[in-house]
């Protein structure tokens, strides 16, 4: 055995380890805070790990249930089954939307050929240089003036946070672009040859060879609508219509301020769907990662 050889890889390994524990450390602490009891999640020196954790106590019979949890889920001020409802239907469209039009969108610059897709591609581009709260004023104006003049009502609506979805996103269309250049250009040559039409060959060739792909683009979308604030913030208007992340606001800011241990227990109940969303799709995810830009 060659120590030469292994002792810069152990010193590799010990470095990553190192740098994922300090990702790492800030979810253990709000994890540890969302067990305790508010006077040692306020007390100082902080202890890491809880010295006891509250139980939620159902006809005088101990539950696993943490009470700070129960708490939160049964709390008027925090509707959190409401809250949850209302971001999954946000995130369900724009993901449904953006698979779809973005898909669309980097198949015709992957594998059409026609007069300017280079200059339409590189604007395209372009647009993921302009932040959201640059465009933010002429969006919502947009839209007032869409609900002034059309029936449709669009200002305290979830409609302006999923339509625009359907338009393409400029990230993913490079995403799906570049995976879909890694696939052989024999198989559309062959469809072509049969007889298929442009969409047929998309639909029924490239789609179902580009499955991680689409899933790493379906993960993104779906985490960055669970995860939007400034969106909801601009454009909802009533309580029963917020998110997760506009009620965890709320539930922070009402009343003079809300108890640390409560608070850390929310953020865990919101972020827990993500979480076991990218384990259950690991595997394919990094697939779609590692064989995105292989050609082209």
């Amino acid at each position: 055995m060659n120590l030469n050889k292994i002792a810069p890889r152990i010193l590799t390994h010990a470095a990553l380890l190192l740098i994922c524990a300090g990702f790492l450390l800030p979810f253990f602490w709000m994890l540890s805070t969302s067990l305790k009891p508010l006077d040692q999640a306020m007390e100082f020196p902080p202890r890491f790990i809880p010295r006891t954790v509250p139980l939620y106590t159902y006809h005088n019979k101990v539950t696993p249930l943490p009470q700070n949890y129960y708490d939160v889920i049964t709390s008027d001020r925090f509707d959190f089954p409401r809250f949850s409802r209302n971001t999954l239907i946000i995130a369900i469209l724009c993901v449904t939307g953006t698979v779809i039009s973005s898909s669309l969108v980097a198949y015709g610059f992957a594998r059409i050929n026609f007069r300017g897709r280079g200059v339409l591609f590189a604007i395209m581009l372009a647009t993921m240089m302009i932040p959201f709260p640059v465009l933010m004023v002429s969006l919502f104006s947009i839209f007032r003036f869409l609900g002034d003049h059309t029936p449709i009502q669009f200002l305290g609506t979830f409609k302006p946070l999923w339509i625009g979805s359907f338009f393409g996103s400029a990230f993913n269309i490079f995403l799906l672009r570049q995976f879909f250049m890694t696939i052989p250009d024999e198989l559309s040559d062959a469809a072509r040859i049969d007889g298929c039409s442009e969409f047929a060959i998309f639909w029924r060739i490239i789609l179902p060879l580009s499955k991680p792909a689409l899933i790493v683009v379906g993960l993104f979308t779906f985490m960055a609508a669970w995860n939007d604030f400034l969106g909801p913030l601009v454009y909802l208007q009533r309580p029963e219509q917020y998110t997760l992340a506009l009620g965890l606001q709320a539930f922070q800011s009402q009343h003079g301020g809300t108890p640390y241990n409560q608070l850390m227990a929310a953020s865990v109940l919101i972020i827990t769907p993500v979480i076991v969303l990218f384990f259950m799709a690991q595997k394919t995810f990094v697939q779609g990662i590692a064989t995105t830009g292989l050609k082209g």
